[in-house]
């Protein structure tokens, strides 16, 4: 207990009382943490800007016995950029929402950290469809947390398959690097949502608002 500085990224917010907020983040050294962030939502709050979501950087925190509470921040990026394109904004959501339910408290989740923020400077530069990144980010975050076979068992082939081995296999800092035809994509997302419905046992709120959006813009 005592005094501790964790490097993550904000993966929700909720408000508690009057002025406080509850936060829970991502860490390499702590795994999923639950902080409070006492005043952070008065106006002229220090604390106010890096407990919003998606807030990446360090965290300094009193660890108590039962909680963590915030004492100061020191974030890197706040990807503003994903706050002028709702759409961004949702994928960004569901891609915490999805963290979230792999992540736990203690385990090691630095490779589920360095997927997230890739994925998020990936939505923030826009080089690729967003519904791409999605499907990358979910298959990867199942290889990191062993839910995802062998891509050479789903009788996947010619560049579906090798799109697939590009996924499993490439360094994060080239991950987000290529796109595949409508042909690709089509077979990659049956794949992904296949096998997303043998090991996930729930929806995900964010990504049924990002479906409904998607669809009033049809």
């Amino acid at each position: 207990m005592g005094k501790l500085t964790v490097t993550g990224m904000v993966m929700s917010v909720s408000p508690v009382g009057e002025y406080d907020r509850r936060v829970v983040i991502l860490t390499k050294e702590r795994g999923k943490i639950s902080a409070f962030a006492r005043g952070a939502r008065k106006p002229n709050s220090p604390l106010l800007a890096g407990t919003s979501p998606f807030a990446f950087g360090e965290f300094e925190v009193f660890e108590g016995k039962n909680s963590y509470t915030i004492s100061q921040l020191h974030i890197q990026n706040y990807f503003r950029e994903l706050a002028e394109d709702v759409e961004a904004a949702y994928y960004g959501f569901y891609f915490m929402e999805f963290a979230d339910y792999y992540a736990r408290e203690y385990a090691d989740e630095r490779k589920m950290l360095a997927l997230t923020l890739q994925s998020f400077r990936a939505l923030a530069k826009k080089t690729i469809p967003y519904p791409l990144i999605r499907r990358i980010f979910e298959m990867r975050t199942m290889i990191v947390n062993g839910e995802f076979p062998d891509v050479n068992t789903l009788g996947a082939e010619g560049d579906t398959l090798y799109t697939l081995q590009f996924i499993a296999s490439t360094p994060l800092q080239k991950l987000y690097t290529f796109k595949v035809s409508d042909k690709v994509y089509a077979s990659l997302a049956e794949i992904i949502d296949l096998h997303m419905k043998k090991v996930i046992d729930r929806k995900f709120h964010s990504m049924e608002i990002l479906c409904s959006l998607q669809t009033t813009a049809e």
